[in-house]
Formats: structure tokens, sequence, C-alpha cells
């Protein structure tokens, strides 16, 4: 990993992103092919070189204080084949293929499982995407291996 460390605080590539106060920037994996949103995160500059050394989605964990590669635990890696730069410069998309169909931790396909319905005084969440693998399942198959 020291090689992403060298070439994230050296690539003028990386210089070009907005990274905010925390050096961070936000993220979005967008399925290729299907074209669903399936999840949000954050990267640091290590999380993006690591990214584009490994070819697979590397994000940076806020709570963990950590890199994060994505299915590390789960298997359910995300394969890069697309990193685009917004307008302004300040977020980045993945274009990806999600491996195993499951991006989100409760087992679903899309982390925005939720969808709102009715208005603002009756308004309530709608979960519309079902699980297609208990959580707890996938998890403990990470650990057995």
């Amino acid at each position: 990993m020291q090689n992403a460390t060298i070439v994230a605080s050296n690539a003028k590539w990386l210089k070009k992103v907005k990274w905010d106060e925390h050096g961070l920037v936000p993220v979005i994996a967008q399925e290729a092919g299907s074209n669903d949103v399936l999840m949000f995160a954050w990267m640091n500059r290590d999380a993006l070189a690591r990214t584009v050394e490994l070819g697979e989605a590397v994000y940076w964990s806020r709570s963990r204080k950590k890199l994060w590669h994505k299915g590390e635990e789960s298997g359910h890696t995300q394969k890069v084949l697309e990193i685009r730069l917004d307008c302004d410069e300040d977020v980045v998309l993945l274009k990806i293929e999600q491996a195993g169909g499951i991006a989100c931790h409760t087992g679903r396909h899309s982390c925005f499982f939720q969808k709102f319905d009715g208005d603002e005084k009756t308004g309530e969440w709608q979960i519309t995407d079902p699980v297609l693998k208990d959580p707890d399942t996938i998890y403990a198959e990470s650990k057995t291996k």
C-alpha cells in the first residue's frame, strides 16, 4: 500500500480533485449496464490512488478511520470500469461491476432501498427492494475463509 501513498502525494491528476477540509471527496458507485446507483461513500487520496492501482473500489471508512477495500469481508467487490469527476471537481463517480449483485451491507442490491411515499404530513419511508442474501450469512462466510 505504500506505493499508492507515494502516488497519492505526488500525482497531478489527484491534485485536480477538490478535497474537503478533511481531505475527502464524496463518491457515487453506479452499476454499469443498469445505471443503478448502488452506494455512496468517501475517498481520500490514498483510497482513490489505490482504486486506480487495483481496478477495484477502495473507500475511506470514516467510522473506522481506515481504508476499506469494498468486499474485503463480504466478497462483494466492485470492479471499476470508469472513474469520472463532476464539473465542480468535487464528486467522483465510479462506474462499476458489482460482484454477487449485492452492494449493501443489508444484503440488498443497492443501499438506496427506501423510497419516500406520501406528503409532508403522512409520508413514510417504504422498503422497495428485497434482501437478496441474509447479511449474517454473508459475513459469517467471510469469517470462515
